[in-house]
């Protein structure tokens, strides 16, 4: 049994949650190991909707057990309020499903202050952040100045812990021209919620070490996708986190030979949320018929998605960056009824042909896509479960983009329905 993990391979959004939820009644244990509560899954099980934003996916299944990494920051507010909601639609959460590592950096109050007035200023880039203080928590973290979820099983730490924290917000917001905070006020921001979260606490490196070496199949849940890697996406328009696959290691304390199977979820065509690059992006007809078809709408924010062709080229990189052995294709179905659809084979770049996306934000702006076009479908392929049930055309723009992107199809998922996936190699029997 292969270990599996779940990354996008694009700028997120691609379909992650239905997978991991179809992934997650296969494995025994399901970790998330970065980002926060900024990007969400929508799974559906046994015909209810539950919107996940900070959880793992297996927490909706009865047997699990989730556990939230060390490469995640953490806010102990949202996921109170996130574990009454889904309490509230019958899901048990307590610590014998759920485990929260105890050195994972928690988000406050002020981090997504001053997200939120970074995001707001008139003074440089437009990150198009979603606002709720992930990047300043990270900030926090890198700057060893972060609280940590073990600070909370230890109250009389606190002040300390506060006292170095607002020595460094609090010389910010003066320089914003923003009231000081009291270190009181945190205080009780962190105290009000620390007895609902230490029960969750564990050493997750040796817990997951454990599972592992008694042959639990192990679930990495990533959230975005690779081009918004801090490192290797659209910087600066990205995430405040490693999304790549290796970051699955770093991020749980498992080691990276423990990973196994990387699975790249992959849209059909392109979207994404927020400011920056994207090249095959089409602010058109094009663009607005994939959005509707698609009900391109992000699941935390609700903000409109940009939509564009398949871009073959990024996913390719992606491929390489992750060492991803198979792909996960989702929303094939809203590309039927199209005439005619594009997929983007390389760029050109002040007149010369590239096969990459450059670094460089300036290049990343210049590049011009190159197209290949395909004769569309107008037979439906949605709920489709087998090669059989799908049109000669859609078989063959599948096949085309295995090739281009140099990674074989492992799952094809034609609705958002969990059974209407055609399965051509389970990633936990690798």
């Amino acid at each position: 049994m292969a270990n599996v993990v779940v990354i996008g391979s694009q700028w997120g959004d691609e379909g992650k949650g239905k997978i991991v939820d179809w992934l997650s009644e296969r494995a025994d244990v399901v970790v998330r190991f970065q980002g926060g509560h900024n990007a969400g899954h929508t799974l559906v099980v046994d015909g209810v909707s539950y919107k996940l934003s900070l959880l793992p996916s297996g927490v909706v299944r009865q047997g699990k057990l989730s556990v939230i990494g060390n490469g995640v920051v953490f806010d102990p507010h949202a996921f109170v309020a996130e574990r009454k909601r889904l309490t509230e639609q019958g899901v048990t959460i307590d610590p014998s499903s759920l485990r929260i590592a105890d050195n994972a950096a928690l988000i406050l109050s002020l981090h997504r202050e001053l997200d939120a007035t970074r995001e707001n200023a008139n003074s440089g880039t437009k990150i198009g952040t979603t606002g709720r203080g992930i990047g300043p928590a990270y900030e926090d973290k890198v700057g060893r100045r972060a609280i940590r979820v073990m600070d909370l099983a230890h109250p009389e730490s606190l002040p300390e812990r506060i006292e170095r924290l607002l020595a460094h917000h609090n010389a910010l917001r003066r320089g914003l021209g923003q009231e000081e905070i009291d270190a009181a006020a945190i205080l009780e921001e962190l105290t009000s919620v620390a007895g609902e979260i230490v029960p969750y606490m564990d050493r997750v490196w040796r817990l997951l070490d454990e599972r592992r070496k008694a042959g639990a199949r192990i679930l990495f849940e990533g959230a975005q996708g690779t081009l918004l890697d801090i490192d290797h996406g659209t910087y600066p328009f990205v995430t405040s986190s490693n999304t790549v696959a290796g970051q699955a290691a770093a991020g749980s304390g498992l080691g990276p030979g423990s990973l196994g199977f990387v699975l790249g979820i992959t849209k059909a065509y392109t979207t994404r949320v927020g400011e920056g690059p994207f090249p095959s992006e089409q602010d058109n007809e094009i663009g607005q018929f994939l959005g509707e078809k698609g009900r391109e709408f992000g699941t935390v924010t609700g903000r409109k998605r940009r939509c564009g062709w398949f871009d073959a080229v990024l996913v390719r990189q992606a491929v390489a960056i992750n060492g991803i052995d198979g792909l996960a294709l989702t929303k094939l179905d809203v590309l039927d009824g199209l005439e005619e659809i594009k997929v983007v084979t390389g760029y050109e770049l002040d007149g010369r042909r590239i096969d990459y996306l450059p670094a460089s934000l300036s290049e990343q702006k210049r590049v011009e896509p190159i197209y290949e076009s395909f004769e569309g479908w107008q037979a439906t392929t949605a709920g489709a479960r087998s090669w059989s049930d799908l049109p000669a055309q859609a078989i063959k723009y599948v096949r085309h983009i295995e090739e281009l992107v140099a990674a074989p199809v492992t799952l094809l998922s034609t609705s958002p329905e969990r059974e209407d996936t055609i399965l051509v190699r389970d990633p936990f029997q690798d």
